[in-house]
């Protein structure tokens, strides 16, 4: 694994972040199951299961760690032309599957309607908002359709906004302490901008909120891999990394703090001290199991809910309730169907779509994939 990444040079792999990345899809996937294992799942469980949403948070952040990371230098040498490939590469990325799974809702929402069943979650005058993933632009109520795609819309604004924050700072030129100033400016920006609200969770009002979480995490991330770049080989940098995310997350659930003043702080730190780590855990993190689980993690996203709303219509009768033989059926068809989706609707639309554009365009830059 190749970590040093300077401004002529080509990004390498640093597959542990891979790695999280498809866990914490995973904890997604729970966090919308839980309600079905109410009965089933000990105490213990159900808390990591009602937390799963944060891995949201880890996502935003890894996101801006990631896309600095492939396209941070070479956006700052290609000016609008370059802006202009980055945006259409990650519409390439993320709109084929998005627009495939939303074609699924789009039939099922029709066949509820056609039987005179409820189709309250899928509002028809909100459909062209999903197609062009502004829905979570603080444009709609509450969440609707695919659920987690809210997270993707709020994505894209981060990604049409990424190219003007790379352009609009001397970030090369800045001091470390600049940096570190800025990323302690957003953290608290966080915590705020919740506070504003009267609230300490993350996941409060996501339609109406989600976007500034998402931009502000985004950001954080790309200061996040500033610093990484000049620190990255200052010996035991990974060990302090791993004890400022154990100090702020255990201290913050000790201390009963709001999760908006302590959870980006900790997921920023774990992501820091991951993209340093050489040891057993970025072993373990970065073995082909856990990678290609993270290289399919965007399929797993945006598949599980829908897929979980068809298991119960299919095979949940009475009880709303489902015990472990039918969660693990539902995992092994999520996990089968992120496979099959990764391979034969993700990446060749991805190529397809990205080989409509010019020569320079269809160099796949290599390196880290966006988390999502």
């Amino acid at each position: 694994m190749s970590a040093a990444v300077g401004p002529q040079t080509t990004p390498g792999h640093l597959d542990a972040l891979t790695g999280i990345r498809g866990i914490a899809a995973w904890f997604v996937v729970l966090f919308h199951v839980r309600g079905a294992m109410e009965d089933s799942l000990p105490g213990w469980a159900m808390v990591l299961a009602d937390h799963g949403f944060l891995a949201v948070d880890l996502f935003f952040i890894l996101s801006g760690f990631v896309l600095w990371y492939n396209y941070g230098e070479r956006l700052r040498g290609t000016g609008w032309a370059g802006a202009g490939r980055f945006w259409w590469r990650r519409v390439a990325r993320i709109w084929p599957l998005h627009m495939a799974v939303l074609g699924v809702f789009v039939m099922l929402a029709a066949v509820l309607a056609i039987t005179g069943r409820d189709t309250s979650m899928y509002p028809w005058r909100e459909l062209p908002l999903h197609i062009l993933l502004v829905q979570n632009w603080g444009l709609t109520p509450a969440l609707s359709w695919n659920d987690p795609a809210w997270s993707i819309s709020s994505e894209m604004g981060a990604y049409i906004a990424f190219p003007l924050v790379v352009a609009l700072a001397p970030w090369s030129r800045m001091r470390t302490g600049t940096l570190v100033a800025i990323g302690a400016l957003l953290l608290g920006a966080v915590w705020l901008y919740f506070a504003v609200q009267g609230v300490g969770t993350l996941g409060y009002e996501v339609a109406r909120l989600g976007l500034a979480r998402c931009l502000l995490e985004f950001w954080l991330g790309n200061v996040l891999r500033r610093l990484w770049q000049r620190w990255r080989h200052v010996p035991d940098i990974a060990t302090a990394g791993w004890a400022a995310m154990v100090v702020l997350i255990e201290g913050g659930v000790v201390l009963g703090l709001p999760e908006t003043s302590y959870i980006p702080a900790g997921f920023a730190a774990l992501i820091f001290a991951l993209a340093l780590e050489t040891g057993g855990l970025a072993r373990v993190l970065g073995s082909r199991a856990l990678t290609y689980l993270g290289e399919i993690s965007y399929s797993t996203y945006l598949v599980h809910f829908l897929l979980f709303v068809l298991f119960k219509l299919v095979f949940v009768k009475g009880s709303p309730q489902i015990g472990y033989g039918q969660l693990a059926a539902y995992l092994a068809l999520v996990l089968l169907a992120s496979a099959v989706l990764y391979h034969l609707v993700e990446k060749p639309a991805q190529r397809w779509l990205n080989g409509l554009a010019s020569k320079a365009l269809d160099a796949k830059p290599k390196g880290l994939t966006s988390p999502l």
